[in-house]
């Protein structure tokens, strides 16, 4: 038995090409009880490694290959010295403390690469054994320099420093590196002088021995070489996850090597929970607990909201959702961003009407968190938060760009700036960039590279289609690919490369908020190329799954335009415009919007888009949302029978008569997510959280979920609701899956199509302002701007006018 404890995923950027589920899935063919991931100075993959052990039954190890700065990680001159030292937690506390070193190493000592020294190791050693390291290691260098004396010292400080038990000299088997051979030779002797244990790693950067051609382009990618150059870096040999097998043949000589990786293995135990909630507390006035707290305020929203007139389900439903907010823990989540907006809002920056799902709660709409009241508009909680399967709130805000940093420092001031950060995000190399890099490292010429790379599909609705599928799809790609070796050769590198990490970003707008610093759940570092900043080092999957709150505060250049369109109107005109109280059936904005008059209108202003205004000629705000929810890439097919049904609705038809109530809004045509949770729930007697689970499989096209939910979906429809078999599959395979795919969130659809509204009515009503206000923001389009405004200095009469 064997366990690798030395292994690079595709998070040691451009270096490593194992994805670490592979390595998990690896381990477990080989039949290994764990594995480790030890990443060049970043932990960037630990929450996907160490869940999908925990899935595969593989115990996953915690490690970092470090680099340490023999003579201090402040001391930043050129030629510093740098080592590695490959360190594995077997503690909790080992895990927490490895968070601590690669943050500080990052933020301390940052230096070309990440850099901690002999001080922090001594201060966070607990919890946490290491491996001598690789040839760049302080032992190994001081054996190729030929002085066994600071060999043998480095190995009795690093003893003293983590335990006798705890530092192991490491051995590797690259025999076609020279050097390799003399250090592994050499630690042998060593390990008897000082008492010190030997173990046994291969340095892995990818998964199969077949990976290292792919690899090989991977460096290339890295250092801007081609396969060429002949002076360029490569691994020469089998850096791959060998086999326990290959390792203990290769080790013959030193069988206590492969044993204690066995040992190592079995002496970690790192625990990382899960779901917990780690939303920070909120001060509420006069001890009120976050549940009254949350219902006094909205109370107070609701009747400022409804007034004596309240609607038919309005109060069952705000019960209904403050239970189900309180019992998923949420109270405190709500008051967080309610008290956000209110700062906002109260500072004079422009807040949005909402964004995605968050409109269909009630308990948004009293708080002024939303302004658009999901009763009226048939908005669904359960699309929202759903209370079968229950998972952390996602209310993503809208600001006016020019202010959203003061909403930044505001949060960052009331939770400590050690508890705010911005997230990370990988980049992936997608099918036609990998395409474009493999044939550029391949030396291949520009012109057929580029060729090529345009056969392949582009993404739709934002989701790459993997480039096997494309091969075996696209008839042009197919031809390219099994006609022309050169071809093939390459988008086989490709097809290896593709999805692999190629770089790290900062989130445009997520931001994560905890109540304890935040160096005690996530690595940290600074974005990319910045001395200044803070971002999470596990990207926002991951910090969910620990429970984290995640926002996302995006600056939106059309809520800009508004302020200023505002504020020039009220200085030009000495009328102030409340936003939210413009009259959503303005004759004038209708006739705006019909004649496709829609030059810097939110939403709505591409040529494509005023085309299909002028042939719907809008009469209503509904229409509105209908048009920002279908001008996308899979529902855009759907238009000219949306218009045809708005301009003869008695002519419209629906495949069953209970679906009527729920499209006839819409013309007969499924356009909304809701609309399609609501069919499902009449249809099949399912509840809407339940058919909410059914939604995101169809989303997420996962076979075996897919094929779950219809099974679900069938049954329900002839035992529950006694629709005949047939008619039950009919109706999930054409209209269930296609639309629940393509269909849009109401909830969003409402909010946007409020902006689109109010930068209309503001274009119909006042456009001289409304149109220098968008000057004034749009400096990358100054000429069709100007060109806009000129024409409204002309004359009103314009059709609209």
């Amino acid at each position: 038995m064997f366990v690798h404890l030395h292994n690079h995923t595709h998070y040691s950027l451009l270096d490593g090409l194992t994805r670490p589920k592979e390595a998990i899935e690896i381990a477990k063919q080989q039949g290994s009880p764990a594995i480790a991931i030890t990443d060049h100075g970043v932990l960037y993959g630990v929450i996907e490694f160490y869940k999908a052990g925990k899935e595969q039954g593989i115990k996953p190890l915690i490690g970092c290959e470090m680099y340490v700065a023999p003579e201090g990680r402040l001391k930043k001159e050129p030629h510093t010295p740098i080592n590695h030292l490959t360190v594995i937690a077997y503690t909790t506390e080992g895990y927490h403390n490895l968070i601590q070193l690669v943050s500080k190493a990052h933020l301390e000592g940052f230096y070309y690469k990440p850099r901690v020294d002999h001080g922090l190791l001594k201060e966070f050693h607990r919890g946490l054994l290491a491996l001598s390291g690789c040839l760049s290691s302080e032992v190994s260098e001081a054996i190729l320099a030929g002085n066994m004396e600071k060999a043998l010292a480095k190995i009795k400080f690093y003893q003293e420093l983590f335990g006798k038990e705890n530092f192991f000299l490491e051995m590797m088997d690259h025999p076609e590196m020279q050097e390799q051979l003399v250090v592994r030779n050499t630690l042998i002797q060593l390990a008897s002088e000082a008492n010190a244990p030997l173990v046994a790693t291969n340095d892995n950067h990818y998964a199969r021995r077949e990976d290292n051609t792919a690899h090989d382009l991977l460096l290339c990618i890295q250092t801007g070489k081609t396969v060429q150059d002949q002076n360029r870096m490569k691994l020469d040999g089998n850096y791959s996850i060998r086999s326990p097998e290959e390792m203990s043949s290769a080790f013959a000589d030193c069988p206590e090597a492969i044993q204690n990786t066995v040992e190592i293995a079995s002496r970690c135990s790192v625990d990382i929970p899960f779901g917990k909630n780690l939303i920070p507390m909120f001060q509420t006035p006069d001890g009120a607990s976050s549940k009254e707290y949350l219902r006094t305020l909205c109370e107070a929203g609701f009747l400022q909201r409804y007034g004596k007139s309240t609607p038919a389900g309005a109060k069952e439903r705000l019960e209904y959702e403050l239970g189900v907010i309180h019992t998923a823990g949420f109270d405190t989540y709500f008051l967080i961003v309610h008290d956000l907006v209110q700062f906002a809002k109260k500072e004079g920056v422009i807040v949005g009407p909402g964004r995605g799902s968050a409109a269909g709660s009630i308990v948004s709409y009293c708080l002024n968190i939303t302004t658009v009241d999901p009763l009226q508009y048939g908005l669904l909680f359960e699309r929202f938060l759903n209370p079968d399967r229950v998972s952390m709130p996602d209310i993503d805000i809208d600001f006016d760009d020019e202010r959203r940093a003061e909403v930044l420092e505001y949060v960052v001031k009331k939770y400590g700036r050690e508890n705010v950060a911005q997230i990370i995000t990988f980049g992936t190399m997608a099918a036609r960039a990998a395409v474009r890099d493999v044939g550029r490292v391949m030396g291949y010429p520009y012109t057929d590279v580029d060729r090529l790379a345009k056969l392949v599909p582009p993404p739709i609705q934002g989701r790459h289609t993997p480039l096997k599928i494309s091969i075996e799809d696209d008839p042009d790609l197919k031809k390219a690919y099994t006609e022309e070796p050169k071809n093939k050769s390459l988008l086989d590198m490709a097809m290896k490369l593709e999805g692999t990490v190629r770089h790290a970003g900062t989130h445009a707008c997520a931001v994560v908020i905890s109540k304890e610093p935040l160096s005690h759940y996530t690595p940290l570092q600074r974005p990319t190329g910045e001395d200044t900043g803070v971002i999470t080092q596990y990207s926002m999957k991951p910090l969910e799954d620990l429970g984290l709150l995640k926002m996302d505060f995006l600056g939106l250049r059309n809520l800009t335009i508004l302020k200023r369109a505002v504020e020039i109107i009220e200085d030009q005109r000495g009328k102030r415009i409340a936003l939210d109280d413009i009259s959503l059936d303005d004759a004038e904005t209708f006739k705006l919007l019909a004649a496709g008059e829609t030059t810097g209108v939110f939403q709505l202003e591409s040529g494509g888009m005023r085309r299909y205004l002028k042939e719907l000629e809008p009469t209503d705000f509904n229409a509105i949302i209908a048009m920002v929810a279908l001008y996308r890439p899979g529902p855009m097919p759907w238009i000219p029978m949306y218009i045809k049904g708005k301009h003869n609705p008695s002519k419209v038809k629906y495949l069953h008569k209970s679906f009527e109530p729920f499209l006839k809004e819409t013309y007969g045509v499924a356009v909304y997510q809701e609309q399609i949770l609501k069919i499902t729930r009449d249809f099949t007697g399912m509840s809407l959280g339940e058919v909410d689970i059914l939604r995101k499989a169809v989303g997420k096209k996962d076979p075996k979920l897919l094929s779950e939910q219809r099974e679900k979906f069938i049954e329900g429809a002839i035992h529950k609701k006694g629709h005949p078999a047939a008619f039950a599959e009919k109706v999930f395979d054409e209209v269930i899956e296609p639309f629940a795919a393509y269909g849009f969130n109401k909830s969003h659809a409402a909010c946007y199509g409020l902006i689109a509204y109010q930068t209309a009515y503001l274009k119909a009503n006042y456009p001289t302002e409304f149109m220098a206000a968008l000057l004034s923001t749009d400096s990358e389009n100054t000429d069709r701007v100007a060109i806009e405004v000129e024409r409204n200095w002309q004359g009103t009469n314009r059709g609209y006018r």
